[in-house]
């Protein structure tokens, strides 16, 4: 799934993906070979290496508490709101543009 999404995206988008320890990336290799997209995991105990990943677990964790987030609970519908929420809120990193608006414009920039 991951890997189809991510070729949908310009090439100069998906040059290579960093990634936490987790499990989730276990078949990183079949990703790298479908996309074309190197994979690099970040050190263990280094949220510094991965700053945009550590801000969006805080903010997911306003939707879903580590204490009672079992995702089971949650169907594709509910994940969707989130991301549709989250994708919708500006950040002062990218110029208080939201993640949709400044990935619409790395898009159009691409197609001109």
């Amino acid at each position: 799934m991951l890997s189809g999404l991510a070729q949908r995206l310009p090439e100069h988008l998906r040059r290579s993906l960093a990634w936490d320890c987790g499990i989730e990336m276990r078949h990183h290799a079949r990703f790298t070979v479908a996309t074309g997209c190197p994979v690099f995991f970040c050190d263990p105990h280094s949220p510094w290496q991965r700053g945009s990943n550590e801000n969006t677990n805080g903010l997911l964790r306003q939707y879903f508490p580590k204490t009672s987030a079992d995702f089971r609970a949650y169907t594709q519908a509910d994940l969707d709101t989130v991301a549709h929420e989250l994708n919708g809120r500006p950040r002062k990193t990218l110029g208080w543009k939201n993640p949709a608006q400044a990935l619409d414009e790395l898009l159009v920039a691409t197609t001109s």
